[in-house]
């Protein structure tokens, strides 16, 4: 290996990082708007009917 090759293996983790960053502060974006937004109506309709029927298992046993 020369000299020149272990100088761009020594740049490869910036480059990767750099690059991991990026994709983390975009994903963060992405899914933080979603996140953040309301539940539609209807999947809080399922979730209390998942709850209620949970619950009434759970009194059954």
């Amino acid at each position: 290996m020369c000299k020149l090759d272990a100088v761009d293996d020594m740049k490869q983790p910036e480059k990767q990082s750099s690059v991991q960053r990026q994709i983390d502060e975009n994903l963060r974006r992405v899914y933080g708007e979603v996140a953040n937004s309301e539940l539609p109506d209807r999947f809080a309709q399922l979730l209390e009917q998942l709850k209620a029927s949970q619950s009434n298992d759970g009194n059954s046993q």
